[in-house]
C-alpha cells in the first residue's frame, strides 16, 4: 500500500429509491408505468427498493397509489421493499398494506421538520418509539432518516451535536438503523467524515447509512468519501431522478448508474449490473415523459472496454 490507495470495502448495500423519492416531485405516474420501472430495476440485480411513500395523498399526490402498488409486489422475489412514512398512520397504512420495513423521517432542523411534517423536531422524535413498535409487531424493521442532517433551506446550517441528538434519542426509542440525509445537497466530503464520526460514536453497533443528492454537484464525492470512512449503505436514485418537494431547491439523488460505475470500478462490488441500470433508467425516462439528470446515463455507459481477464 502507498500513500494514493484508497482503503475502500469490498462490498457497499445500494438501496434504490427512485420509486419513491425520485417520483415523488413528477406529475403522477400510472401504475402500470412504475410496474413496468419496478420490474426493471428489479432486474439490475439490486437487494433493497424503497418502493413508495405512505403520506397524505393531498401532500404528495405521486404517490397517491401505494396502496395499490404495494397490492403487486409479491409478483418480486429477492428484494427486499420498504416504505417512508411521515407518521404513525402512515405506519399503519404500510403494514396493513403488507410493508413491514419502514423509513420514517426526522428533520434534525425545526424549520424542515414544520415544513415536512407539521411538527417541531422534537415532536417528530417522540412518534419514533411507537412507529418502531408497529414495524417490530409485523417482523418489520425501523430505520430512521435524519433529513436536513447536514443543511437545512430554512434554518441554515444544522450543527452536529443536535443531528448526534436526533441519532441518539432515535436509537434509544427503538430505531434499528440510521440514514444521514443531505436534504438540499450542500454538505461536502470533509463534513460528511465529520458527521459520521460523530454520531457513529454516539449510536455504537448501529448501521449508519447515508442519503445524497447531487444538487451542487458533490454528490459522488461525498459518497465516496462515506465509502471510504466504512459506510457500506448508500440511497440512490435511477436516472437521478428526486428531490423534495418540502425543501426549496432540493434537486436529484445521485444517480444509482453513476454510484455503481464509480465503486465498481474503484473495486467495490454492487452486486448491480450497469446495463442492467441504464437500461431501467430508459423505462424510468419513458415513465416521466422527460430527459433524465444523470451524466452516465447521457454519455451511453462505459465506453472504455475493460481489458480481458489473463491467464
Amino acid at each position: 500500500m502507498n500513500e494514493f490507495d484508497l482503503v475502500l470495502p469490498a462490498t457497499v448495500d445500494v438501496r434504490e429509491v427512485g420509486m419513491r423519492d425520485g417520483l415523488q416531485l413528477e406529475a403522477p405516474v400510472p401504475l402500470d408505468g412504475k410496474l413496468a420501472m419496478l420490474e426493471a430495476l428489479v432486474a439490475t440485480g439490486v437487494r433493497r427498493i424503497e418502493v413508495t411513500s405512505f403520506v397524505s395523498p393531498r401532500a404528495v399526490p405521486a404517490l397517491a397509489d401505494a396502496d395499490q402498488l404495494a397490492a403487486e409486489l409479491h409478483a418480486f422475489d429477492g428484494v427486499l421493499f420498504s416504505a417512508l412514512v411521515a407518521n404513525a398512520r402512515g405506519a399503519t397504512r404500510a403494514v396493513d398494506a403488507g410493508v413491514a420495513d419502514l423509513e420514517y423521517v426526522v428533520s434534525a432542523s425545526d424549520g424542515h421538520s414544520r415544513a415536512n411534517a407539521g411538527r417541531s423536531t422534537a415532536e417528530a422524535v417522540a412518534a419514533v418509539g411507537e412507529i418502531a413498535g408497529l414495524a417490530h409487531g409485523t417482523g418489520g424493521s425501523l430505520e430512521v432518516v435524519i433529513a436536513t442532517a447536514w443543511d437545512c433551506p430554512f434554518d441554515g446550517r444544522t450543527p452536529i451535536p443536535r443531528t448526534v441528538d436526533v441519532a441518539r434519542a432515535a436509537v434509544t426509542a427503538g430505531a434499528d438503523r440510521l440514514c444521514l440525509g443531505d436534504t438540499i445537497g450542500t454538505t461536502t466530503p470533509m463534513r460528511v467524515v465529520q458527521l459520521l464520526d460523530a454520531v457513529r460514536r454516539a449510536c455504537p453497533g448501529t448501521d449508519v447509512g447515508v442519503h445524497f443528492h447531487d444538487t451542487r454537484g458533490t454528490g459522488q464525492a461525498n459518497a465516496l468519501a462515506a465509502v471510504q470512512a466504512g459506510v457500506t449503505q448508500l440511497d440512490s436514485s435511477v436516472g437521478g431522478l428526486g428531490g423534495c418537494p418540502f425543501a426549496p431547491g432540493a434537486s436529484g439523488n445521485i444517480a444509482t448508474e453513476e454510484l455503481v460505475y464509480m465503486l465498481e470500478e474503484s473495486g467495490v462490488r454492487t452486486g448491480l449490473d450497469l446495463d442492467a441500470v441504464l437500461a431501467a433508467a430508459r423505462v424510468a425516462e419513458e415513465a416521466v415523459g422527460r430527459p433524465l439528470p444523470s451524466s452516465l446515463y447521457r454519455a451511453g455507459g462505459r465506453s472504455v472496454p475493460r481489458p480481458a481477464a489473463v491467464g
